[in-house]
């Protein structure tokens, strides 16, 4: 059979989905790796006959080719600051044989059901759409992606994208299975590597993973280096995160690497995810990397780097390898970020600290009935496309195995639009809420596609920050709706934490994220709370029959007393950001107030001209923090018990009047309503 030189350049989707790409397994691999280096080109089996060969004369020149067949950059992968995103990372699993210290709680994460994390033959099509836009990169990550089973066969497939525009495929690895399986990733289209390693120190390494295997690690390093001394062209990249007091000590020993190795061990300053109890005391900065290295070299020089390089790269003279910093912390590198990420579920996330995503597998599977997208579906899926290349199907349908292609790269294009400027500073990362390390790219549980009626099909969009799940119907996704109201579909506030005269809600982050305020570092003092409000009736029936104690359900000032010191005690449970404190008194008193005559015998009337029960609520504690949501959760708690056992006898109660009255204690001092000074505290 003949073949035919395909030139490397962006293709629709289904270009790249139909044709099954062999790599062939017999031979040397080296003379593959060294045969697609040199022209950049591969050969694929055509679906039918191919033309006659064009004389070598009477071709363009690759350079000229290249000019004539570019196209502008994809808009859906371009945001609104002019960003262009041509660098895709995909999870292949949520699982990992390592339990490293920053990466994840001690006690590991909940693992998503099988059904939820996408199937191979889905990755594949999101990777083909993703190229066909022109992502020229993808990186495979986890957890660990060389656990995956058909790790193998999917990075061939994936690798066959390569005469469609991509020009790397990359994995994010712990080395620990990597010996394995290497040769094969090679033969496959492997082309670079970032090794996670933060110790060279045996025992050290045993107690950050909370796992021995440092032996095997090594082993994987060393077979890189094998596999490039025969051509493999394997770019090596060596990731520390450092962390002040566990392993800067190494700082040196991972530079000494460099020396004579063509490597590039990158230092990653420690970053907070969910369960990595991350503070900043652990925190080395990127300066301080630097002096310390500056010490040891002081012929340490920065190297230019590249546009979206996400390490700013030094050099000591006289060494064949480099060094980098990755300063998420301290200085962050949004303004050229080019990356996008999809989970292991499917999601879609436009940022690594970002808690917004946006569920490409549930739109994806649409096509299949909204069941998982197994390997029979995705060839049944592939004939009808070849079908209709050759003439044998309807040709008027568009070009692409799923039909809706376009609704996919409708809402990439959307959340790509609404990715911020840059992340959340230093000080708001710490309490944001987002996903453990080692789920950066899975997701909780959310209602499926096939959950939700078919005419309200949705994009799920989570925000683990608020743990909403809201839903989009799908046709204002696909008739032309103004971009800026699609973002506004999207937002789940508008994050204004701050005020003209730079007043700032302290429990909301300059990103708009919800967070509890720490108390660590304030000085337990005795501390006091009293709240008020009042049940106003409509009329005198139910202040009558209280006064009487004759109300059916008992004693409604007894049970309100009893209802508001309950609630006192479970204020943390019931307002997410309070601290759980231990309250040392709770008082709760209620007061039936009734009207006045103006005269004997005369109307009754006071200054309010009303029934009412009102109701105190004082609440005591030694700790570091107020009491104030203690006693506003009393007073109101014992109100609405007061309503619910006298609404069969008043539909027009009105609850009115819940405030702070009093407040003393802590930092700010004693306060009290009415005056507009706090006092000083005794």
């Amino acid at each position: 059979m003949s073949h035919k030189t395909i030139s490397p350049r962006p293709v629709r989707l289904a270009s790249a989905w139909a044709q099954s790409v062999a790599i062939p397994r017999h031979g040397m691999w080296v003379r593959r790796v060294a045969s697609v280096a040199a022209n950049g080109t591969s050969t694929l089996p055509p679906l039918d006959e191919s033309p006659p060969p064009v004389p070598a004369s009477l071709r363009p020149s690759p350079r000229r080719k290249l000019l004539r067949d570019a196209k502008p950059f994809s808009d859906f992968l371009t945001d609104t600051f002019h960003r262009q995103h041509d660098y895709l990372r995909i999870s292949l699993t949520e699982k990992c044989n390592l339990r490293c210290i920053y990466c994840m709680p001690e006690e590991g994460v909940p693992q998503s059901p099988h059904r939820e994390l996408l199937t191979t033959p889905e990755i594949i099509m999101l990777s083909s759409i993703f190229v066909s836009q022109g992502v020229n990169k993808i990186r495979l990550t986890g957890g660990e992606p060389t656990v995956r089973r058909d790790i193998l066969p999917l990075m061939q497939q994936i690798g066959a994208l390569r005469p469609y525009g991509l020009r790397e495929l990359c994995l994010t690895t712990n080395g620990l299975a990597l010996h394995r399986k290497l040769e094969g990733m090679v033969e496959a289209g492997l082309t670079g590597v970032n090794l996670s390693l933060d110790t060279l120190d045996p025992w050290q390494f045993q107690i950050m993973t909370r796992r021995k295997g440092f032996d095997a690690v090594m082993k994987s390093i060393d077979t890189i280096f094998e596999l490039n001394r025969h051509g493999a062209g394997i770019k090596l990249k060596i990731n520390a995160v450092v962390m002040r007091g566990i392993n800067d000590r190494e700082i040196i020993p991972f530079v000494e690497m460099t020396r004579e190795k063509n490597i590039e061990v990158r230092f990653i300053e420690y970053m907070p995810f969910d369960g990595n109890k991350w503070n900043e005391g652990k925190m080395l900065s990127y300066s301080e990397m630097l002096d310390v290295i500056r010490d040891k070299y002081p012929s340490l020089e920065k190297v230019r780097d590249h546009e979206n390089d996400t390490s700013k790269t030094w050099k000591i003279t006289g060494f064949v390898g480099k060094i980098g910093f990755i300063t998420s912390m301290t200085h962050n590198f949004c303004g050229t970020c080019n990356r996008l990420r999809i989970t292991s579920d499917g999601n879609l996330k436009v940022c690594l600290f970002g808690n917004t995503e946006v569920s490409l597998r549930d739109i994806l599977r649409k096509s299949n009935n909204d069941e998982p997208i197994e390997e029979a579906a995705f060839e049944a899926m592939k004939k009808i496309e070849m079908d209709r290349r050759q003439g044998l199907a309807d040709a008027s349908k568009p070009l692409g195995l799923a039909p809706n292609e376009q609704e996919l790269l409708d809402v990439i294009g959307m959340a790509v639009k609404r990715k911020k400027e840059k992340h959340a500073g230093i000080g708001e990362l710490e309490h944001m809420k987002n996903r453990p390390m080692i789920l950066i790219d899975s997701g909780g549980q959310v209602p499926s596609m096939a959950s939700m009626p078919n005419s309200w099909r949705t994009i799920r969009y989570t925000s683990t920050a608020t743990s909403l799940v809201r839903a989009v119907p799908m046709h204002l996704l696909s008739q032309g709706l103004d971009i800026n109201r699609q973002i506004r579909l999207f937002s789940s506030s508008h994050h204004h934490c701050k005020d003209d005269t730079g007043a700032r809600l302290t429990h909301v982050s300059d990103s708009g994220s919800a967070h509890m305020v720490s108390i660590s570092d304030k000085t337990p003092t005795k501390r006091t709370a009293k709240a008020v409000c009042s049940v106003k009736f409509s009329d005198e029936t139910a202040f009558r029959l209280i006064s009487e104690n004759q109300m059916k359900k008992g004693d409604v000032l007894g049970v309100a007393r009893v209802a508001g010191i309950m609630a006192a005690k479970r204020t943390s449970d019931l307002i997410p950001l309070c601290h759980p404190i231990s309250i040392s008194k709770v008082t709760v008193d209620l007061a039936a107030a009734s009207p006045q005559p103006a005269k004997p015998g005369g109307p009754v009337s006071d200054a309010r001209g009303n029934y009412r029960v009102d109701i105190e609520a004082t609440v005591s504690c030694e700790g570091k923090t107020g009491v104030e949501m203690e006693a506003l959760t009393a007073a109101s708690t014992a109100a609405l018990t007061v309503y619910d056992m006298c609404k069969a006898v008043d539909k027009g109660m009105v609850v009115e009047g819940l405030r702070v009255v009093l407040k003393e204690g802590g930092k700010s001092g004693t306060w009290v309503e009415g005056i507009n000074e706090n006092l000083p505290q005794p």
